[in-house]
């Protein structure tokens, strides 16, 4: 079997993590060729620590025109993400993509377009909805463990913003950062996946005096096909640990997702107890999902549909109107699913 050549864009944290991490996992099906970064120290010392030789660059442009690629991840910045993947698709190239899909709607739709035209796969990296925890809360919903879903809390609250592990130049501003584009749009997606289409988002935000620093207070209310409704409350100003938690109110009882993995479930007349997602087998990583598409076997994965439909509703939260703005007309396909496909 001939391994899939795939270049990395970008040497961030996610970028880092899917040399160090990821496709050290995967070395006799996919072949990292080369890798780019505007840093050129970044360059040498990653592809040392990582132990692999790939052709290095700091222009992604002259990458994509030199280098022959089946696949390439895109993990710089959001403002980026465009132009990268609108010369991937221009070759012939399959893109994985970081979330945000784009910087903007209008660049989310265009790529989307590109993405149909080219014929190639595309995906946006995200995870959630797959996450065993996840997969076991959708379980004992569908079991109907606390009756009829009434209402949901979401809790978008840090101490600070960013967090220490995150610094980047990019990270506060109000242009490509912020909690709700870094961390919220992961919730929102998995919420469309989980729950269904989410409408109508009602939202009032709050900015620092500083017109380029991102949001600091967030109090919002997303609204579900069949009018659940969700109240999300975002904070860079948290006193104690950040919470990053779902909590779904039902007639029988609450099941409660705590920072990204934690479930809790309790009933009428109970407290909040820990629920086990050993028994819960994950497709994850999304990566071993594409390399079984480019080998020819079903995988699942969210695509570029999946990436604009969730950034509807980012920007909503972002950029709110008066009372509630109803985002249907703007949303593309029916799509609550991952999409499965062969190539």
């Amino acid at each position: 079997m001939m391994k899939q050549k795939m270049a990395v864009i970008g040497l961030g944290h996610m970028g880092r993590q899917m040399i160090h991490r990821l496709l050290p996992q995967y070395t006799e099906k996919i072949e990292v060729v080369a890798i780019c970064d505007s840093d050129e120290s970044s360059l040498h010392r990653e592809a040392a620590e990582a132990g692999i030789r790939p052709r290095l660059y700091t222009d992604y442009r002259q990458l994509l025109d030199e280098v022959t690629l089946d696949l390439v991840y895109i993990a710089v910045p959001p403002s980026l993400h465009y132009d990268v993947a609108r010369i991937a698709f221009e070759k012939g190239i399959h893109v994985f993509c970081e979330k945000p899909l784009a910087n903007s709607l209008t660049e989310a739709r265009s790529l989307v377009e590109l993405a149909e035209e080219s014929n190639v796969l595309h995906a946006v990296h995200f995870s959630l909805p797959l996450d065993p925890a996840v997969l076991k809360l959708q379980g004992l919903l569908e079991d109907q463990a606390i009756g009829r879903i009434q209402s949901m809390d979401l809790y978008l609250e840090f101490p600070q913003w960013p967090r220490a592990w995150q610094q980047n130049p990019w990270i506060t501003s109000r242009q490509q950062g912020g909690y709700l584009l870094e961390v919220g749009i992961h919730w929102i997606q998995m919420i469309q996946q989980v729950f269904g289409p989410i409408t109508h988002v009602k939202s009032e935000i709050e900015f620092p005096p500083d017109s380029n620093q991102s949001e600091s207070r967030v109090q919002a209310v997303l609204r579900l096909h069949h009018d659940i409704e969700i109240r999300l409350s975002g904070t860079d100003q948290r006193e104690g640990e950040e919470r990053v938690s779902l909590v779904v109110h039902g007639e029988e009882g609450t099941l409660a997702l705590e920072n990204w993995r934690d479930l809790y479930r309790s009933g009428k007349d109970t407290d909040l107890q820990p629920v086990s997602a050993d028994d819960v087998v994950s497709p994850l990583p999304i990566l071993k999902q594409i390399i079984q598409i480019l080998n020819g076997e079903s995988g699942l994965i969210y695509d570029f549909y999946d990436g604009y439909n969730a950034q509807v509703v980012l920007e909503a939260l972002r950029k709110p109107g008066e009372g509630f703005t109803d985002v249907r007309p703007q949303l593309m396909g029916d799509k609550t699913e991952g999409f499965i496909v062969t190539t």
